[in-house]
């Protein structure tokens, strides 16, 4: 890899401006084309994960699941260890040069990947749906403030520009949206550290755990895994793809997981610092009830700004996994349907008055394709040794990855039956709790559905593909040196 620390250049080649449309979408990106760098994924992490959501994870450990602040960080800490997963799930990019739901067609079959590819796409909406109502929210409390109440006119303008600014940036393409989220790690950290200056004063770190058990522990790591290293590892490829193919593995890993991992985990532990002096703090507003009134209004302006940076993952994602369905799309085609699919059901949340209903079950049951998906995508590319057709990914028709009429057998087996088996264990109280997860764990049972949907998805795909996928890796051919 030629590159120049002075001109900042990879393989010759600087990234693009930030107002350059990225015309490709799950098109290979060629060598000549490979201007990333680890660092940029570091930035670009740090910048979206920065957010006030993740203070909202950690409230919800001591508010609503009766941890004491020391359990807190414990489970915390132990499952911000998950991004690795997320580092993991990025090295397959600067080797196939496509994005992640692409790369999937090897395991799957460019016909049998439709199925994870479309719970991913709900999943990336339904995260553009909840970003998109949490901003309107925000701005209805600023209203608020001001003395004003927001009526129906006022929030449909609320929803109609959050809306057509969380575009721009996933219109605009990959180089836009990891130079804007580097830019906004800064002043995401110093919002943080005057949020911590003013919770040391009021929060209250040797109040008890109350009536906190074992299962609740698993229940809320549950939690910090999926909305953490976990949920991330559908986005990781879209954007280490423009990194060059000898990039070294540990840095990226490296730069991605604590890229992630140091603002989420520092985020939480405020927030359940946050927990245990405010009772009601479990939504991005009411965060808000300990602190005095001056920072009210920076603090919601951050707020907005911070969600509509994690939603431009979402939504540049989104657009490409939706395009690895239907390839005729076009990426900004995509982005576009995206937009507009989000904006309507962002309508619906806000004006329905069942939004937290509807978000607690929406976080909750994804965990049930996320984690066989995971595992059978990480055993696939470890079988493999990362050893990607790139012409055979994007063929729909033909080539390597079609195998039985463009169905892999093995990975659609693992992945059902690691979706049957997390359900058994997964417990989205009040409308589903499984038998397993009722019987254990004390008076909220327990969650144990990401383990074993990860395990089970990932040994049945195993024993079932992996002396076919090593053998197919190995008649891979490595690209050509450029």
């Amino acid at each position: 890899m030629a590159a120049s620390s002075k001109t900042g250049t990879v393989n010759g080649r600087s990234a693009p401006s930030l107002t350059t449309v990225e015309q490709r979408g799950i098109e290979h990106v060629p060598h000549d084309d490979r201007w990333g760098k680890p660092s940029s994924l570091f930035w670009m992490w740090a910048g979206a994960v920065w957010n006030v959501e993740f203070v909202v994870y950690g409230a919800l450990a001591v508010v609503v699941f009766g941890l004491s602040f020391a359990q807190a960080i414990l489970i915390i800490l132990v499952g911000n260890v998950s991004y690795v997963l997320t580092g993991l799930s990025s090295l397959q990019g600067p080797k196939a040069g496509t994005t992640t739901f692409a790369i999937s067609r090897a395991s799957f079959g460019p016909n049998g990947n439709r199925m994870p590819s479309f719970f991913n796409w709900v999943t990336q909406v339904g995260f553009e749906i909840e970003g998109i109502a949490l901003i309107v929210f925000a701005a209805i409390l600023l209203t608020s403030k001001t003395h004003h109440a927001a009526g129906v006119p006022a929030k449909v303008i609320f929803i109609v520009a959050a809306v057509a600014i969380q575009a721009i940036l996933p219109w605009l393409g990959h180089a836009a949206v990891l130079k804007v989220l580097r830019m906004l790690a800064i002043p995401f950290i110093v919002l943080f550290a005057i949020m911590a200056g003013i919770t040391a004063t009021k929060a209250n770190l040797h109040v008890p755990a109350h009536g906190a058990s074992w299962g609740a522990m698993m229940i809320f790591l549950a939690l910090v895994i999926s909305a953490g290293g976990l949920g991330w590892t559908e986005n990781g490829n879209d954007y280490s793809r423009y990194l060059p193919r000898n990039t070294d593995s540990k840095s990226i890993v490296i730069a991605v997981a604590l890229g992630a991992a140091i603002p989420s985990a520092l985020l939480e532990i405020l927030g359940a610092a946050i927990g245990t002096a405010v009772p009601g703090a479990t939504s991005v507003n009411t965060l808000i009830g300990g602190y005095p009134g001056w920072f009210i209004w920076p603090y919601l302006i951050f707020a907005i700004v911070q969600l509509f940076a994690i939603n431009t993952l979402d939504l540049y994602s989104s657009g490409v996994t939706l395009q690895s369905i239907f390839p005729k799309l076009r990426r900004i085609h995509c982005v576009a349907i995206d937009t507009v699919i989000c904006g309507a059901l962002a309508a619906y949340a806000v004006f329905s008055g069942r939004f937290f209903t509807l978000l607690t079950d929406f976080i909750l049951f994804i965990i049930l394709w996320l984690g066989p998906w995971c595992a059978i995508y990480l055993v696939d590319s470890w079988l493999r040794r990362n050893r990607f057709d790139h012409d055979g990914l994007l063929d729909e028709r033909h080539g390597r990855y079609y195998r039985r009429g463009g169905f892999h057998w093995p990975a659609i087996i693992a992945q059902v039956l690691g979706m049957v088996c997390a359900a058994l264990w997964l417990n989205a109280y009040s409308p589903y709790v499984g038998p397993l997860a009722s019987r254990v764990g004390g008076p909220l049972g327990s969650d144990f559905s990401v383990f074993i949907g990860l395990f089970v998805g990932g040994v049945v795909y195993y024993l079932l593909a992996a002396r076919e996928v090593r053998a197919e890796g190995e008649a891979t051919p490595e690209p050509a040196a450029s």
